[in-house]
């Protein structure tokens, strides 16, 4: 029997206090405040990138792009993603839809919304309508709801090519 498609979650959460900018699913939405990380920080991208690596079996995104290489200081996160892509797609595996949920406690992501599912549709090759993102918080509750980070968590699911 052939395996139709293959369901990955991903999860990622960074502190804030980098230089900034803020940038979620590609789209930057506070040039002033950042997150702590070796990247870009895009908790959302690096949780969309680890759902599908593991729903290729492929390992994680440590695995790939280890904080311990300095080339990957600073790089986009959608870069990484675009690299991520790419695996699955040598894989003969492609992207069929992802489903994301923001957590933060004062980031607003409502006005950003449609552009950060194009540009998440767009680096995965698929559909606007096959991307889903949404937010909450926790009601003040933890390190999320004292509003010291930022985490994500991702549905993903592949298809054979």
């Amino acid at each position: 029997m052939t395996l139709q498609f293959r369901i990955g979650w991903g999860f990622d959460a960074h502190r804030f206090g980098g230089d900034g900018p803020l940038v979620l699913c590609g789209v930057v939405l506070d040039e002033n405040g950042g997150l702590i990380a070796t990247s870009d920080g895009d908790v959302a991208a690096h949780a969309v990138a680890d759902a599908l690596l593991g729903a290729a079996a492929l390992g994680d995104l440590g695995a790939h792009f280890p904080a311990s290489d300095p080339k990957w200081a600073g790089v986009s996160s959608i870069q990484l993603l675009c690299e991520v892509v790419r695996l699955c797609r040598a894989a003969g595996l492609v992207a069929g839809n992802i489903d994301v949920t923001i957590v933060a406690e004062n980031v607003m992501i409502s006005a950003h919304r449609e552009v950060m599912r194009s540009k998440l549709a767009d680096t995965l090759d698929v559909a606007v309508d096959a991307v889903s993102v949404k937010a909450t918080t926790t009601d003040g509750l933890g390190f999320l709801g004292r509003s010291e980070g930022i985490a994500a968590y991702v549905v993903a699911m592949l298809r054979p090519m």
